[in-house]
Order: C-alpha cells, then structure tokens, then sequence
C-alpha cells in the first residue's frame, strides 16, 4: 500500500468502528480534496491528482496547501479568473491534453511568485493571453496548440520564459504570412521576420487606400459640381438667346420746349 494521502470522498472508505475522533479525521480528510481525485502528502507535500478524470471545469476544493495539480487529459475548455487564486503555494500546474480554447485574463492570478512550470500544451489554444502569462516567472509549456502567428502573439512571447524543452514544437498553425505555416514557430522568429512589421505595412496599404478613396471622392463632387454649372450656364444663356429682341429707335431726340 502506498503512502497515505488524501481522497476524494468517493473513495473514502467508511468506517465501521472505531472511535468517533478517527470518523471526524477521515471526513476532514476526505473533504480537503476534490472528488474522484487522489491528494497524496508526501513530507507535508501535498500533490492534487485529477488527470483522467473527464473534468469539465477546474475543480473548486482544492487543498490550498498543495504544490503539484495534475489536471491533464481531461475536456476543460475554459479558465475563468481566479481559478486558482488560493493555491499560492502551487509550484507546478499541468494542464495539458484538454480543449482549453479561452484563459481569462486574470486567470492565473495568486500565482505569479511561486509557480515554477505551467504546462499549457496539447491544447485547443489559438491566440497567448499576454495578461494573463506576462506575470510568470514560471517555465511555459505552449506545444501542439493551433496558434496564429500574428504580430501579437510575437510580442506576447517577448514577455514569456518557455520551456526549452519544448520550444521547438511550437508551431505556426495559420500565420498572416503563409508560407509559415506549419513550421516551428522559434525558426521563424530566428530568421529574422517580423510579425509585426506585416501588421504594420497592412495598416499603411488600409490607411492609403482609405485616403484614396476620399480623394476620389472629393475630385468626383468636383467634376460634379462644374459640370452642373457649365449646364445652368449653358441653359441660361440659350434662355437669353430665345428672348424677343428690342429694336433700337434711330428717330432723333425732340428738344424739350
């Protein structure tokens, strides 16, 4: 039998005797961790195990004192804010092999200090929340998700410590240029491209075609407004033309008596 630790109160057994001070022991026991999970403590270590177990959410009792969380190859797919604000003692959180699409930006709040690795990948990830990653000094596992590589997952990553380990696995899934998609991301950016600078010549091409257009519409009123007055003209003077004219009298003026 392994060392003893703490279990979800689905497992706990039930005792059949025994003195009341060991039920109550039991129950507080069982309690303090999540069910279906198992909470090992090894040395006052305490390592939150849930991997496998078909999680939707993150659970909301785990033990505050603990230091692993295994919530790999389960179907979360969202990390609201907070989720783990009370764990400031966790050193290590895995979180991969699920369908995390969204990460709130305040989602890994409380653990800025002491969190050591975060093992994000296997995921459903598309864009880096700089919010809520850029306040880690822990090592970020981000493999085998489908980023954009986008100017602003470049810069996202400036402020995040990846894990060497993994780094080479990070790979553009779609990119705003093309032809890297599918490649490493790092060989990429170790290339020299820049991301950002597609983003800001797109930006000029926009602004210069809207200026364009602006102007031709202003040129367009213009061609507009003079040949509405070359016609008001034209109309005017046919108008003039199509009057009677007045014979001019050639008898000479009479004296006045």
């Amino acid at each position: 039998m392994g060392p003893m630790g703490r279990q979800g109160p689905s497992s706990l057994p039930v005792p059949t005797g025994g003195s009341c001070l060991l039920l109550l022991f039991c129950l507080r026991l069982g309690a303090s961790c999540p069910q279906s999970c198992q909470c090992p403590d090894h040395a006052g270590a305490v390592a939150v195990h849930c991997s496998g177990r078909g999680l939707q959410e993150i659970p909301k009792d785990i033990p505050t004192d603990a230091v692993l969380l295994k919530l790999d190859a389960n179907k979360i797919v969202r990390i609201p804010n907070g989720a783990f604000q009370h764990l400031n003692q966790l050193r290590e959180l895995d979180l991969s092999q699920n369908a995390i699409e969204t990460i709130g930006p305040a989602a890994f709040s409380g653990l800025a200090g002491g969190l050591r690795l975060l093992d994000l990948s296997h995921n459903h990830i598309r864009r880096i929340p700089k919010d809520a990653l850029g306040k880690l000094s822990a090592k970020i596992r981000l493999s085998h998700n489908p980023l954009h590589c986008e100017c602003a997952l470049q810069e996202a990553l400036w402020e995040l410590k990846l894990d060497p380990d993994s780094v080479d696995e990070i790979a553009c899934h779609t990119a705003v240029q093309e032809e890297y998609v599918g490649k490493p991301l790092i060989q990429a950016l170790d290339s020299g491209v820049s991301f950002c600078s597609v983003h800001h010549k797109t930006t000029d091409v926009a602004m210069l075609l809207t200026m364009f257009g602006w102007f031709a519409m202003v040129i367009t009123y213009v061609v507009y407004y003079v040949r509405q007055n070359q016609e008001d003209a034209r109309r005017h003077l046919e108008y003039l033309k199509s009057l009677p004219s007045t014979p001019v009298s050639k008898d000479p003026i009479s004296p006045a008596p």
